[in-house]
């Protein structure tokens, strides 16, 4: 394990309950909790993106305030939904926040989880051509942003421009050199790891997997590791890899802790439905720093892994999370090979 950073859903709710009552609270607590990140030490900063919801869902002026705030983490997504993506204007919005970061931005992309709306993709003036699936239009929505991130020119110029003109096709600009490297594909099954690796894409994989062998969660995880690698090495491309994963992990330091999450020691993993698959869900990490970094021990996927992501309970406020990240970088990840 070589890189630790969080990854937070931005819910917020007008509740009494919540420390983010408001969509401007989730994102500058998310900037805050970014650079509370970058001050102990961690490596990222990564956010999911979800549409209808009361959570974060435009991530790249949030990417861009983070950058602009922070000078070393890494700063990403996990994920953001191809379904709804119109790839050039993604490759325009992605290389500005890069090059406002420094080119720090790891780009997660997926065909996105289960909706608040029916085909929500569909109020985006987006749907599926006849015969395909949603996931086949987001695959095609990635195949051009993938493309037009290489930054080979490909529109026909005006030959009366308002600006001069380069000579040549024009790409979409700004352009960022790298950001194609950095291109992160959520895969919720083997075969999809598989997928991702011939594409060139980088791993991100959750605290869900949307089949189930009966094995354990972190082996069935580990196995989709090792198929991404493989499939990554026969398709001959030319750099190493990235692997993520996300764990939910509370090291229990305190009264808060043990008020919060006391009651999650001893968790194990899950398998229930989702959109009419049979799913696994990893468990839950807490308990006194030894106990978790016992258990952290025996998993294999956070072993298999070069990133590891810190899913964080962000109505519980900026503060509280700042100390949920620095109990697990002080007491929990050294004793697991990081640094």
């Amino acid at each position: 394990m070589k890189r630790i950073g969080f990854l937070s859903f931005g819910h917020w709710t007008p509740s009494p309950a919540s420390q983010v009552q408001t969509a401007s609270d989730a994102l500058l607590q998310s900037i805050e909790l970014a650079v509370a990140a970058e001050e102990l030490g961690a490596d990222g900063a990564y956010f999911r993106v979800h549409h209808f919801a009361r959570q974060l869902a435009s991530p790249f002026p949030l990417l861009a305030a983070v950058g602009a705030r922070t000078s070393r983490i890494e700063i990403g997504t996990g994920v953001i939904d191809m379904r709804y993506e119109n790839p050039l204007y993604m490759a325009e919005d992605a290389g500005a926040a890069d090059l406002v970061s420094g080119g720090r931005l790891q780009l997660g992309i997926s065909r996105g989880s289960p909706e608040q709306v029916v085909e929500g993709y569909r109020y985006f003036g987006y749907e599926p051509s006849e015969g395909q699936s949603d996931a086949d239009m987001a695959r095609d929505h990635t195949a051009v942003f993938l493309k037009v991130l290489e930054g080979e020119g490909f529109a026909e110029p005006s030959p009366r421009p308002m600006f001069p003109n380069p000579p040549g096709l024009l790409r979409v600009e700004p352009w960022s050199d790298g950001l194609r490297d950095r291109v992160w594909w959520g895969a919720g099954t083997r075969a999809t790891a598989e997928w991702t690796a011939q594409q060139g894409m980088n791993l991100m994989s959750s605290t869900l997997l949307t089949e189930d062998t009966g094995v354990p969660f972190h082996q069935l995880q580990a196995e989709q590791i090792q198929r991404f690698r493989d499939a990554w090495k026969a398709a001959g491309h030319a750099r190493e890899p990235r692997v993520s994963v996300s764990r939910s992990i509370f090291p229990i330091t305190d009264d808060r802790d043990r008020a919060y999450f006391g009651r999650e020691a001893g968790d194990s993993d899950q398998v229930g439905i989702i959109d009419g698959v049979r799913a696994r869900f990893g468990k839950t990490y807490a308990g006194e720093p030894d106990q978790v970094i016992r258990e952290l021990a025996e998993d294999e996927a956070v072993a298999a892994a070069d990133t590891l992501l810190l899913t964080v309970p962000n109505q519980l406020g900026v503060d509280y999370n700042a100390h949920v990240l620095e109990n697990v970088v002080k007491h929990v990840a050294p004793e697991l090979g990081w640094r």
